[in-house]
């Protein structure tokens, strides 16, 4: 079934407010949470809709790619959204992302009982080059990454401030009654646990910085500024809780024949004055292998053969672009005094003057075809 739209599912306008934005999350979050509607997986569809629209429109960057390419724009940027590349979202992810925006009106889980403090590792980004072959076609790098680890030994045990629970209540005594407020515990910062046994080398937490080698599988069609999510390949968190992602961001390696225009490529062929005016056939190099192209007689430099299909697979849409290949007739700089005498004599008799015949487009035309 079809991605409903994200302003859509929030229910706002396009120019909303991120505070807007916040607003009509939480009212959403708190109609079909799992505490209110138990079993109902409906609601807990409606629930998740909702959290993967607000993580994108909550986000700058995001919402500015999703406003511009639409779902399809938000493959591999992350989080729960991505349209393919993020992978799904399961509910502790949720509360581990958002939980701040319940406020402490539900027990924070679902299915009845209360969310334990659960950490969480911190994200990792790194930068990929890909050349053009590998944006069109896709493939799969191993990069080494430098990560914060659990170092082998380290042993925690339950924080005796919260008992466990991260958070610390306080009762206060007002004009209006008791007053109960929570706030993160001090001595663990939230995490439930402390430091029992910390091995050599390892900070507070237990963590060492350390290598680890990551497998990337690069979709066909990735390309400059696009981010791939790959899932618990970013730091550990503390005492077993879940790790973060890496987040990888795509850089285009130049191509040196080639140039990338959105889903269109570009390339120049050198002709000679001969196969100009006889028509020949050339052999090129494009991202899908060898094309051989046929060249009319009396082809004018200038010329651009369209090529449909043989461009980048298109980001917003199942098509692919073009290549357009640019014919440029070169003129010899060097004549042998056979050669000259030729071209005197062609000169001479008027036989090779130019002839428009008022058909010929001109670079304006040439340059609007390129967009029609």
């Amino acid at each position: 079934m079809a991605k409903r739209d994200y302003y859509e599912v929030l229910g706002v306008a396009k120019n909303a407010t991120g505070e807007e934005i916040k607003k009509a999350y939480r009212k959403l979050a708190i109609k079909y949470h799992p505490d209110k509607n138990p079993g109902d997986k409906s609601a807990e569809e409606k629930f998740k809709e909702a959290a993967e629209a607000y993580e994108v429109l909550s986000d700058a960057n995001k919402k500015a790619r999703y406003d511009q390419f639409g779902h399809a724009g938000m493959s591999g940027s992350g989080g729960f959204g991505g349209g393919g590349f993020g992978g799904g979202m399961s509910m502790e992810d949720i509360f581990s992302q958002f939980g701040d925006i319940f406020g402490g009106g539900f027990g924070g889980g679902f299915s009845g009982g209360g969310r334990s403090a659960q950490s969480r590792g911190s994200n990792l980004r790194v930068r990929i080059r890909l050349n053009l072959n590998e944006m069109v076609n896709g493939t799969q790098k191993t990069i080494k990454v430098k990560k914060m680890k659990a170092a082998p030994g380290v042993t925690s045990k339950i924080c005796s401030t919260c008992n466990g629970s991260g958070a610390q209540v306080k009762v206060m005594n007002t004009m209006f009654g008791q007053m109960q407020t929570q706030t993160t515990c001090s001595t663990c910062q939230g995490l439930g646990k402390v430091a029992d046994k910390i091995p050599a080398g390892a900070n507070e937490q237990g963590l060492i910085r350390d290598d680890e080698e990551v497998t990337i599988n690069i979709p066909a069609g990735a390309r400059e500024g696009i981010q791939l999510n790959v899932r618990g390949k970013g730091n550990d968190a503390p005492f077993g809780g879940s790790p973060g992602d890496l987040l990888v961001v795509v850089e285009e390696e130049e191509d040196k024949d080639i140039k990338r225009e959105g889903d269109n490529l570009h390339q120049e062929l050198y002709i000679s004055f001969s196969e100009a005016a006889l028509g020949t056939s050339k052999e090129i190099s494009t991202v899908g292998g060898k094309v051989k192209i046929k060249i009319d007689p009396g082809t004018q430099s200038g010329k651009i053969l369209r090529l449909a299909g043989k461009g980048l697979p298109s980001i917003d849409s199942y098509g692919k672009g073009d290549m357009f290949v640019h014919i440029n007739v070169w003129t010899p700089q060097r004549l042998n005094p056979e050669q000259r005498e030729f071209f005197e004599r062609q000169m001479d008799s008027g036989e090779m003057n130019p002839e428009p015949s008022g058909k010929e487009k001109s670079f304006f035309d040439k340059v609007k075809d390129l967009f029609s």
